[in-house]
C-alpha cells in the first residue's frame, strides 16, 4: 500500500517534469478553472498587485471507531473488561478507565483574505471557527458508572493564520512559491464540562476538544504548480511547527504534509482533480497537569501522533467572477500512535471572489 502511494506521488512529479520539456508555454493558461489547487490545499497562488480576494471555506471531518496502530478495535475492547481500574493497557500505558471516545465530528468555518502587496508578494490572513463534538461510553472508573453514553461539545474562535506568499520562480506555465506563514494562539485551550460524570463533577476537556494550540506556530511551506494544454498539477510541502510550550505546559504535534495533485479541464470554467496527501504528526511534547492518562486516551500525549494517507476527489467551477471548489477526501490508510479515533473522511468546500 505504501509503495502504491509513493508511486502516485512520483508519477505526478514525473509527468510534471516531462511536460515541462515537451510542451511550450501558454500565456493565458493560468486563468482557467484549474488556476487554484484542490480545496484541501492552501497557499498555492498569488494575486496581482492591488488585488483582493475573499474566501469562505467549510470543512467537516468524520472520525469513528478506535484504532491501535493499523488495527481497528471495538468500543468494548477500547473500554476494557469490567472491573476496576477499568480501561486497557496500550504501549504500557493504562487508559480509558473513565471513558472511551467512540466518534467525533470536527467542523471548521474559515474566513480567508488575501491581498497582492506586489506582483511577487501576496499577504493573507485566515480566521477559524471550529466546532467539535465527541461521543463517549463511560468506563468502570467513572463516578457515574460503566456503560452510559455522553457527548461533549466545544466551539468558538480557533487560532488565527497569517503570512506572506513569495514568488521564487515563475514562467507562463509554472509557479514556484514559498509560504512564510505562522499562526497566532487566539483559540481557547482550557474549558471544562460536567457531561463525562453526568453532572457529578467538572472535568477539563481533553486535547482533541480544545480550540487552539496555545502557542505561536511557524508554518513554512513550498508549492510548485505547472500548467499544460488541458491539465495541470502541483506538489506542495507544508509544515506546522509549534514554538515552545503553551501556558498549560505542552505543545501540540509537529505536522508535515506532502501533497501532489492533478487537475483536468473539462471546459475553460470547469475542472476535476485528484489529490494524494501524506500526513505525519508527532506526539505532543510536555503535558497539561490536568490531563489524567487513566481517565481517557485523548488525554495521553503519547497517543497524538501517526501517519495518514488521504485521497482527494474534487471539482472546481468558475461562474461570473465567482470561484467554487469542492473535495471529498476519504482516508485510505492510517497508522496511529497508541489508541486513537480513526479518521473516515473529510468534505471541504469553498467560495471565493477576487477583484
Amino acid at each position: 500500500m505504501l509503495d502504491m502511494r509513493l508511486c502516485f506521488t512520483a508519477t505526478t512529479v514525473f509527468l510534471a517534469l516531462y511536460s515541462t520539456v515537451v510542451h511550450a508555454d501558454h500565456p493565458s493558461r493560468k486563468s482557467l478553472a484549474d488556476k487554484h489547487a484542490p480545496a484541501g490545499i492552501m497557499g498555492d497562488h498569488l494575486h496581482d498587485k492591488g488585488e483582493w480576494m475573499v474566501e469562505y471555506k467549510y470543512m467537516v471531518m468524520s472520525m469513528e471507531d478506535n484504532r491501535i496502530g493499523e488495527t481497528t478495535i471495538s468500543d468494548q475492547d477500547a473500554i476494557g473488561p469490567a472491573g476496576p481500574p477499568g480501561g486497557i493497557v496500550v504501549d504500557g500505558i493504562q487508559t480509558n478507565g473513565g471513558a472511551t471516545p467512540t466518534q467525533m465530528t470536527m467542523e471548521m468555518h474559515m474566513a480567508h483574505i488575501m491581498y497582492g502587496a506586489s506582483d511577487d508578494i501576496t499577504l493573507y490572513t485566515m480566521l477559524m471557527m471550529p466546532a467539535l463534538t465527541m461521543d463517549h461510553i463511560r468506563g468502570d472508573g467513572n463516578p457515574a458508572g460503566r456503560g452510559g453514553e455522553f457527548t461533549t461539545h466545544n466551539s468558538g474562535f480557533g487560532d488565527t493564520s497569517l503570512g506572506a506568499l513569495l514568488r521564487l520562480y515563475s514562467t507562463d506555465s509554472q509557479d514556484l512559491l514559498f509560504n512564510l506563514g505562522c499562526s497566532v494562539p487566539t483559540g481557547d485551550i482550557y474549558r471544562e464540562s460536567t457531561a463525562p460524570t453526568n453532572g457529578m463533577m467538572s472535568q477539563p476537556l481533553p486535547y482533541p476538544m480544545r480550540l487552539g494550540s496555545g502557542t505561536f506556530n511557524a508554518r513554512p511551506g513550498v508549492t510548485w504548480k505547472y500548467f499544460r494544454d488541458w491539465w495541470s498539477g502541483g506538489v506542495q510541502f507544508q509544515t506546522d511547527l509549534p514554538i515552545g510550550r503553551n501556558y498549560r505546559g505542552y505543545s501540540v504535534s509537529d505536522e508535515f504534509r506532502l501533497n501532489s495533485w492533478t487537475s483536468v479541464l473539462l471546459t475553460d470554467n470547469w475542472s476535476v482533480s485528484l489529490r494524494g496527501e501524506h500526513l505525519w504528526r508527532t506526539d505532543y511534547d510536555g503535558s497539561d497537569p490536568t490531563a489524567d492518562n487513566l481517565v481517557i486516551s485523548t488525554n495521553v500525549e503519547e497517543f497524538r501522533g501517526g501517519y495518514w494517507y488521504n485521497l482527494g476527489i474534487g471539482t472546481q467551477v468558475m461562474a461570473r467572477g465567482h470561484y467554487f471548489n469542492f473535495e471529498f477526501v476519504p482516508t485510505i490508510a492510517q497508522d496511529l500512535d497508541g489508541i486513537q479515533l480513526e479518521t473516515d473522511y473529510s468534505v471541504i468546500a469553498s467560495w471565493s471572489k477576487a477583484w
